[in-house]
């Protein structure tokens, strides 16, 4: 009889920062690399050791240990170091999509760079798995991924039932995405420790085998059992090899090996039976009591979401076109700033960094360097924008005039209305003190009296253009060249209605006139002020303010909109605990004073503030149960009896020529232990409804599994929008860095969790973070559009574009090879969903990444670039010999490489 082989593999799961900040982390990182090392050479029967599948490991180390980079790149030669393939070990679901891509590209360069990579999708600890995983692995060249959350394992000891559709009786089973993709799929049925600390005495050794061993025989499908050697932040076993040794002769039934995952893999695929269990789509614990699916973290420090939004948006949908665009004028491409940018940001994306899960010194962390990554997004930004605006032949406008050039880098056409300050006159400092050069200014501004308007490349005047006013403003320029250069500007503000071709741009000028414009006597908002209406919606604020919301279209009508909801929170950052018996507070229930900002033709905006009475805080019962680390769902902590106001201010923006609805909302949260949402009911009849997830659109059953789930709540993540649609019509909420919502299934209405305030980190012990409370001004802003079956799609890819603005930047009147307005791509639709425009590292061509928004149906794919040819390629940007598709399959990711014809010009 064959006998059944262990597969010791030596790991540490490395949380770079969590229950104590990055450097308290680091400098124990530092002792275990350098133990490891001491070790390689003094135990050869030490067979190699898991990096934990993410290269910045090796980064942490020598920032501090620079020496000793040959050992390092001599230990992964000689395979005792096993490293990658990611660059970090990112949450699933809170990271966008191309941050997903991104953390593979960097992590291969890395492994290129260091001539090794283990080949397996690593998730050990993510919280809940995207479904896009199987399709991302296998276009990345991984034929498996091993992951620890989302899956509930069943054994042997349970007979299978084939209706649960997120169980396994294996730990070994089929991962199908939702483009049919198929990869293996390893569970860490018994977590990824289930061989820590192996004993070497034989008693013990005895007594942690027979359970090891009994455990990992009841998930395994094969003779090949896996155990983890390692733990978080674990130190290296130093006598693991005499454990094992002693396994050997205490077991000689079992073959008991030093191992990894390269050999595991090699063995497990000789042996896999056939009826292994299919498991499709994301995973993410929903056959559990719903308590610890950690969905939550999604609402823990929304600041941290919003900030991570903001930059990815910048280096994804900004920088980097720009940067593609500009490169057809100076034939370069920042790949090394980006590159810097793109870890920059990523550093952020761990589970317990993102998440919002880590005490706050982690967190604190955080923020710079988000702001040095959006520093170095808008610096390259701006410098492509005006390399290409000095390009550009705007010599057709009046000298007296300053032209300036709008982008639209979304891969679909944007209609909106922009805010925008341009300098219409310079005053230079030189040598002259600024008091003098603000009078001259002043005295400018006093005698001419200036009235402006816009015009096209054509001369023809931009009629909806609004000047809103014009100041004096201190500024600088920073020549290439030459010292910097202070002045005071004449800065002129106006308002503009834009309609822009996807992945475009449009010079127009500012130009001095006699002529006052007239603005249209038709304005958005009735003379009563209490309704918004354009071609699309009617909207109807009553005295209380909620909302109703009618299509004109097609009819729907959306009752008692807008209501805000507040409630307690005694949980923790991984997990929202509504006291027993708490009532929620509702907004609509307080005061409520209506204010008009903006009315014209073209746009509205009405702000909305209500006050209402609401808790101070938890009683005295909750910081007794957090330090006595209470199970959150035991606690029996309440509401404190003290209330104060709390004042929600809401800014309801209504644009003439969009479906969207938008909403800015902003409060002074000084209350602590609550949670405040936002409720748009729907009572549409669908039992499903759809969000913006990683490469995909999924559905999702708005009701739980009642035979498992316990919660009361079902959170979910969403990235730019959820959406309801009963086949017919549909509500579609996008947000900007509002990472969780809930659909309430008795009246199917959206929540949307807006704050989310909490004490402690929780988990396995007590960790005060007070600054999650989120003291302080917070600024949240969502959408609405009601949707039919033309608009479904669309109303997905406005939401996702409208966290995206619109860029501008002033030029000069001079020559120049590029036209006055351009448009890069052609042939988008609805269904695809362009997520990067950016340029290759190896070649510099340009790359698109695109896919189908629909798990249910392919779709055509007709973007073109005019003057290209396009090859396709693997998920890392790697030239494959597959011919360019007509169409996508359903859920389907397209790379693709564009190279331009020789004698193309724009």
């Amino acid at each position: 009889m064959t006998p059944k082989k262990v597969h010791i593999i030596s790991h540490s799961h490395w949380d770079r920062e969590w229950y104590m900040a990055y450097e308290q982390h680091h400098m124990r990182l530092i002792q275990l690399i350098d133990d490891l090392l001491g070790l390689f050479k003094t135990d050869p029967d030490f067979h190699s050791f898991h990096l934990d599948g993410q290269t910045i490991i090796l980064d942490d180390y020598l920032q501090v240990k620079p020496e000793r980079e040959a050992e390092i790149r001599q230990a992964i030669k000689a395979g005792k170091l096993r490293i990658g393939p990611f660059y970090i070990l990112q949450d699933a679901f809170l990271t966008s999509s191309e941050s997903n891509v991104r953390n593979m590209l960097v992590g291969k360069e890395d492994c290129d760079k260091w001539g090794a990579s283990v080949p397996l999708g690593y998730f050990p600890d993510t919280f809940g798995n995207m479904g896009q995983t199987p399709q991302l692995m296998r276009k990345a060249g991984l034929n498996a991924a091993a992951f620890g959350r989302g899956i509930r394992p069943t054994g042997f000891n349970n007979q299978v039932d084939t209706s649960e559709k997120y169980s396994s009786q294996f730990s070994e089973m089929i991962w199908q995405g939702p483009d049919d993709s198929r990869i293996l799929g390893l569970l860490f049925a018994n977590w990824y420790s289930n061989g820590n600390e192996i004993p070497t005495e034989e008693a013990k050794a005895r007594q942690f085998w027979d359970q090891k061993l009994a455990d990992a025989e009841r998930f395994a499908s094969t003779r090949h059992l896996l155990m983890m050697n390692g733990v978080d932040h674990q130190p290296v076993q130093l006598d693991v090899t005499k454990a094992i040794a002693l396994a050997n002769k205490l077991y000689p039934d079992y073959e008991f090996v030093h191992s990894c995952f390269e050999d595991y893999l090699a063995d497990l695929s000789q042996e896999l039976p056939e009826e292994l269990s299919t498991v499709s789509g994301e995973i993410t614990s929903q056959e559990t009591d719903g308590w610890y699916t950690l969905a939550n973290t999604a609402s823990a420090r929304i600041y941290l979401k919003q900030a991570n939004t903001r930059v990815s948006r910048q280096l994804e949908n900004v920088t980097e076109p720009l940067a593609t665009m500009a490169f057809e004028v100076t034939g370069t491409y920042p790949h090394e700033q980006l590159r810097y940018a793109w870890k920059t940001l990523m550093q952020n994306h761990p589970h317990d960094s993102i998440c919002g899960c880590s005490v706050d010194s982690v967190h604190q962390e955080m923020m710079p360097r988000f702001d040095k990554a959006y520093e170095v997004g808008t610096y390259l930004a701006e410098r492509s924008a005006n390399q290409i605006a000095e390009a550009i032949d705007t010599s057709m406008f009046p000298e007296d005039s300053c032209p300036f050039v709008l982008f639209n880098t979304c891969g679909h056409e944007k209609k909106t209305v922009s805010d925008l300050t341009l300098t219409w006159k310079v005053f230079p400092f030189g040598q002259r003190l600024p008091k003098a050069v603000y009078q001259e200014a002043k005295e400018y501004l006093e005698t001419r009296q200036p009235q402006f308007q816009v015009i096209d490349a054509a001369g023809r005047v931009i009629e909806e253009a609004e000047i809103l006013g014009t100041d004096i403003a201190f500024d600088y320029a920073l020549p290439e060249r030459t010292f910097r250069e202070a002045y005071f500007a004449i800065k002129v503000q106006l308002r503009l209605p834009l309609t822009l071709s996807a992945m475009s741009w449009q010079c127009l000028a500012l130009q001095a006139t006699d002529q006052l414009n007239q603005a249209p006597n038709e304005t958005l908002l009735h003379q009563d002020g209490s309704c918004l209406e354009n071609d699309f919606l009617k909207v109807i604020i009553a005295a209380n303010g909620l909302l109703t919301i009618e299509d004109k279209l097609n009819g729907n009508r959306f009752d008692s909109c807008l209501q805000y909801e507040d409630c307690g929170d005694i949980g923790n950052e991984y997990i929202f605990r509504q006291p027993d018996h708490d009532i929620p507070y509702l907004a609509h229930q307080g005061s409520c004073k209506l204010r008009v900002l903006t009315n014209t033709a073209y746009l509205a905006e009405i702000e909305l503030t209500q006050t209402f009475d609401i808790p101070l805080a938890a009683d005295d019962r909750l910081q007794a149960e957090m330090e006595a680390v209470i199970d959150i769902r035991e606690r029996q902590a309440k509401r404190s009896q003290e209330k104060a106001p709390f004042t929600v201010k809401t800014v309801i923006r209504m644009e003439k020529e969009s479906p969207r609805l938008q909403f800015q909302t902003s409060f002074d949260n000084q209350m602590t232990n609550h949670r405040l949402r936002v409720l748009f009911p729907t009572h549409l009849k669908t039992d499903h409804h759809f969000a913006d997830s990683i490469f995909e659109t999924v559905k999702r059953p708005n009701h739980t599994n009642a035979q498992f789930w316990k919660n009361p709540s079902n959170p979910q993540h969403q990235g730019a929008f959820v959406s309801l649609f009963d086949g017919r019509t549909g509500v579609t909420v996008g947000n900007e860095g509002l990472s969780e919502y809930e659909i309430l299934p008795e009246t199917n209405t959206i929540a949307i969790t807006l704050l989310r305030s909490v004490g402690e980190l929780g988990d396995w012990g007590y960790f005060p973070t007070p600054e999650a409370q989120c003291l302080g001004q917070q600024t949240v802003s969502f959408s609405f559009e009601s949707i039919s079956v033309k608009t479904q799609f669309a109303s997905y890819f406005r939401a996702q574009e409208g966290q995206i603005p619109v860029t501008t930047v002033q030029t000069k009147s001079h020559s120049g090879q590029l036209p006055a307005q351009y448009a890069y791509i052609k042939g988008a639709t609805d269904h695809v969903a362009l997520t990067a425009f950016k340029r290759r590292l190896s070649d510099n061509a340009l790359i698109t990444r695109s896919y189908n928004v629909s798990n249910d149906e392919a779709c055509a794919f007709t973007l073109a670039i005019p003057d290209h040819t396009a090859r396709v390629t693997s998920l890392l940007e790697e030239d494959q010999h597959n011919p360019l598709p007509a169409q996508l399959g359903k859920g389907d990711i397209l790379t693709l490489a564009w190279k331009k014809s020789e004698s193309a010009h724009l």
